[in-house]
């Protein structure tokens, strides 16, 4: 297909992106070219358009951004038998090597050449993107454009509440930004027994006891550690889910959590954490993990089940639909913290 399209470009080393006419992108023989329906705002978005600091080290202007979306096939490369035209994907957004070590003992989320799609390839905030046949997730027709679309940052909730038991815990979710959001219907639907949502934003809070939380903690008003203790009485929580990426939220995590728990941590600090490795890792003898991405595509598996089966719900945290022109109200609503998650509509 030729012609042009809108996109929305980070355009240069600095605040801000905007909406630029661009070339529709050439599919190669193993790839497709597919139509995008929705397109959701990430926190890695919101990174790159306010131009952090690990946005700065990572990203290379002018490029079209984002990378979470559904759509349809509309053209298919000549090597190309996995879809057709015509079938609604998404996509997982690890574009993985396959031939180092980690590839080649089934561990390709944590492919060591892993480019994503929108940081280091073109992205989906666009009206059409190519991308690799065998990256592509093929959704139930009956889903929702809006709920395809964040099916792979559910997958980090999934992948980052499931990396250990879940059941019968007590599950302490820090930073409810649209991910811990998720991970709290999450953590509700694997079956724990308390769920404990610490953020600074009320807005998101109320989405989080809509997803399930039983308590909520606005750790600007509360102490978390004083609260949690009461709330467990006195013995802490099991898993700790971080997702914030603030150096003083995750020694909270770290000192709340109980002795033989687990810290799953999403969450990117822009800078180095301090920790207490001795007192809060080493002699509560405590399991640390370290997330990125989705299990390959046993995560997708799960997402699909869940929200198939009606255990997780993400209608109450799909808060804001806008056509893909005015994403700055978006972006800017996500900077505020106004807001669960933004859909952008080609």
């Amino acid at each position: 297909m030729n012609g042009k399209m809108k996109a929305v470009v980070k355009h240069h080393s600095g605040f801000g992106a905007e909406m630029q006419m661009v070339d529709i992108p050439q599919i190669k023989e193993g790839e497709v070219l597919i139509k995008v329906k929705a397109t959701s705002i990430c926190g890695t978005d919101v990174h790159i358009y306010s131009w952090d600091e690990w946005s700065q080290s990572r990203v290379n202007p002018p490029y079209v951004f984002g990378h979470e979306f559904s759509g349809e096939v509309v053209e298919v490369g000549s090597n190309v038998t996995s879809v057709q035209c015509g079938d609604f994907v998404s996509a997982e957004t690890h574009l993985v090597c396959g031939t180092c070590p980690q590839c080649l003992t089934g561990q390709f989320h944590i492919c060591k050449n892993t480019k994503i799609i929108g940081v280091d390839t073109n992205g989906c905030f666009a009206e059409y993107l190519t991308l690799p046949a065998g990256n592509l997730w093929k959704n139930p027709k009956e889903m929702p454009f809006n709920v395809a679309s964040v099916q792979e940052p559910m997958g980090n909730a999934v992948h980052t509440v499931l990396s250990g038991e879940v059941a019968g815990k007590i599950v302490a979710v820090i930073g409810c930004g649209p991910i811990g959001i998720m991970a709290v219907g999450v953590a509700k639907a694997a079956g724990a027994a308390q769920i404990i949502a610490l953020d600074l934003n009320d807005y998101r809070l109320g989405l989080a006891k809509k997803m399930g939380a039983t308590s909520v903690i606005n750790s600007k008003n509360q102490n978390p550690l004083e609260t949690v203790s009461r709330l467990t009485h006195g013995n802490g929580v099991d898993v700790v889910c971080e997702m914030s990426g603030h150096a003083v939220a995750i020694d909270q995590g770290f000192k709340m959590v109980t002795n033989g728990g687990r810290v799953s941590i999403l969450s990117l600090p822009v800078r180095p954490v301090q920790i207490d490795v001795t007192n809060d890792i080493v002699f509560k003898g405590i399991t640390v993990k370290g997330i990125t991405g989705r299990l390959i595509f046993k995560t997708w598996q799960q997402v699909s089940s869940l929200l198939a089966s009606g255990q997780v719900d993400l209608t109450p945290m799909i808060t804001h639909h806008f056509p893909l022109e005015e994403f700055k109200t978006g972006f800017d609503l996500m900077l505020k913290g106004e807001c669960g998650k933004v859909i952008l509509h080609p």
